[in-house]
């Protein structure tokens, strides 16, 4: 960033003057210096916030990842001025990362190819920033750097996606008795024995205590969040060296949320009414606090994933009306895409409270880039947990699934995004 053009007067004129001093002569590069390092902060600083977060809002959101201090497990640094989150997707015959087949954890709600999907293309795609590259996922890195520790995802079912993306990721390398997976109340456990070693997942789709816990029965339509609740979720957290959070789509229910100031055990329950965005600061407030009161900025690692897009309405990228992300095999080519169920009220939310924390948090932007791929939704090539009526059988636009993803595909680039941060912030 190019100083104010007041100081850049300033400059001149001292040295123009004959009779600038010596001790000015000798402060003068170090001035030049402080404002070439912190440039970037002042850009943080004065810069205007953009609802779909900018390269600058993710370094204001990341504002203590600094990269001249060393961050826990880091072995170098992204290419200076790179933004990995801005960029295209590339078609690669090497991809996928990994079979459907070869990864028995996937669940039947994500294994397009075993419920009928005929095309494979989805698979096909690499994320390439634009000036630079990502680093290959190397599952043998994460997997020592993993040994004795414990990686965590927490959230809804798309946090359990990435976290069973991940799992896929690094299983092959591990001899099939040295590994298992187990589901206790709200954890799902993947076990490395040898490394002494787990990857795990905790459903909260709120973070905070809400009516929709259960991990298994949570179909309820009066969603209803607790206030100042987190640690009914967070003492389960607690141990975690790398913890990837995320929220979103269960705030979604329209421009207002039901949030109870008392307790679900009330006889007589004191809910209020909010504005969404009010209620989703509410949880980021709660998780901030909770990351600075139990998580080590010198040992462990916090990550928070933006919103997935739906694709729910396909008159947004010139399709039909009525229509939505079925039978759609080609992805978005507008770079300016940004479906509406992609609230910027909410990415604004998080820019001003992850700008105004001091916690040291990552943020992992694959809003925009997953906006693009609207080919990678299950649809209907998963499994169905209740039976299918004739009228939605003759209709499979009612019934798609326009939220999660097939896997492999989308959300293992979302996972290599996070390898990239972790390693090489």
């Amino acid at each position: 960033m190019k100083p104010p053009s007041s100081s850049s007067h300033f400059f001149s004129s001292l040295l123009r003057n004959n009779h600038l001093s010596y001790f000015l002569l000798i402060l003068l590069p170090f001035i030049i210096l402080v404002i070439i390092l912190y440039s970037e902060e002042f850009n943080c600083i004065f810069g205007q916030l953009d609802p779909r977060i900018s390269s600058q809002q993710q370094n204001s959101i990341s504002r203590n990842i600094k990269k001249n201090k060393k961050l826990p497990f880091a072995i170098g640094e992204t290419k200076e001025g790179c933004d990995v989150f801005n960029g295209r997707w590339v078609w690669d015959e090497q991809r996928p990362l990994y079979e459907e087949s070869e990864c028995p954890y996937i669940q039947p709600q994500l294994t397009c190819q075993e419920h009928g999907r005929p095309d494979k293309d989805y698979q096909h795609w690499r994320w390439q920033p634009h000036g630079c590259s990502l680093p290959s996922f190397n599952a043998t890195l994460m997997l020592e750097t993993l040994r004795g520790k414990k990686m965590l995802f927490v959230g809804d079912s798309l946090n359990r996606g990435q976290y069973v993306s991940m799992v896929c990721l690094v299983h092959r390398l591990i001899p099939e008795n040295a590994k298992f997976m187990k589901t206790d109340g709200n954890f799902d456990i993947f076990t490395i024995k040898d490394y002494n070693a787990t990857i795990e997942f905790y459903w909260a789709p709120f973070l905070l205590e809400s009516n929709s816990d259960d991990a298994v029965k949570h179909r309820i339509e009066e969603r209803v969040v607790r206030k100042g609740s987190i640690n009914i979720h967070g003492n389960y957290w607690k141990g975690a060296d790398i913890i990837v959070f995320n929220t979103y789509l269960w705030w979604m229910r329209g421009p207002r949320f039901h949030i109870l100031q008392g307790s679900f055990d009330d006889e007589e329950k004191d809910i209020v009414e909010v504005s969404t965005e009010e209620a989703y600061g509410m949880a980021m407030k709660s998780m901030l606090r909770w990351i600075k009161r139990n998580m080590d900025p010198k040992k462990t690692r916090v990550f928070f994933t933006s919103m997935s897009p739906t694709h729910q309405k396909s008159i947004e990228w010139g399709g039909e009306s009525n229509k939505n992300c079925y039978n759609e095999t080609k992805m978005i080519e507008d770079p300016s895409y940004w479906g509406s169920d992609s609230q910027k009220g909410i990415m604004q939310v998080i820019a001003e409270e992850f700008g105004k924390s001091k916690v040291p948090i990552t943020f992992l932007n694959i809003t925009q880039l997953s906006s693009y791929r609207k080919d990678a939704h299950t649809t209907i090539y998963k499994k169905q947990w209740t039976k299918l009526t004739e009228e939605q059988l003759a209709n499979p636009f009612s019934y798609a699934d326009c939220v999660h993803w097939c896997l492999p595909g989308l959300q293992d680039t979302w996972n290599e995004l996070l390898f990239t941060k972790l390693f090489y912030p």
